[in-house]
């Protein structure tokens, strides 16, 4: 079954088992807060081209036009709902619709925004020449990325100095390793680490 194949398959039938619970969880998120159930971020895909990623509104509407990176679990934009959405990476299903449309994979490099993507060397622009994912090692290995974040006086340089250089080389690492295989182990590990809820 090729990459694509799978890709459809997995998320249609997500999607339709999922259904029912999307419905809750944009019922929660309006009686919680004002403002849409989804939040769409422009985001760098395949061969540079921008395109809307899909997540579970889990922040007061506007609040990101002040950083788009959260810092820490209590980060104060957060919602109430949103807050649990986080934690048990909910708020990340929505992507399902972006695996449907094809503008992502199941399994790939996270897509970043654009003023981190101008910001990568010509050997770490490879990342974007294959179809970003929902998750991927650097997901697995930056699971609580907010933690780690949390108390920095100046947290968006310590992304970039600290936490994308590390990112990139594991998607580098994936880009030279991927396969069908390695792409149900990193889906299996992210369930796992999310149904455990393992730090």
């Amino acid at each position: 079954m090729s990459k694509r194949l799978f890709d459809l398959f997995i998320s249609a039938l997500g999607l339709f088992f999922l259904f029912p619970f999307f419905i809750l969880i944009a019922i929660i998120i309006k009686l919680d807060s004002i403002g849409p159930v989804f939040y769409l971020q422009e985001r760098v895909g395949l061969g540079g081209k921008p395109f809307k990623l899909f997540k579970f509104r889990t922040m007061r509407t506007g609040a990101d036009k002040s950083t788009a990176i959260t810092v820490g679990n209590r980060d104060p934009r957060i919602t109430r709902v949103g807050y649990y959405l986080r934690k048990f990476k909910l708020d990340e299903l929505p992507q399902l619709i972006n695996v449907s449309l094809g503008t992502m994979s199941l399994v790939g490099p996270r897509p970043e925004l654009k003023k981190f993507v101008d910001l990568y060397s010509a050997e770490q622009r490879r990342v974007i020449e294959v179809k970003p994912g929902i998750t991927d090692y650097a997901s697995i290995e930056f699971r609580n990325e907010n933690e780690l974040l949390e108390g920095k006086p100046d947290p968006i340089n310590f992304y970039i100095r600290e936490i994308m250089p590390v990112k990139l080389n594991l998607n580098l690492k994936y880009i030279e390793t991927r396969s069908f295989w390695i792409d149900l182990k990193i889906i299996t590990q992210t369930i796992w680490l999310i149904v455990a809820n393992r730090k």
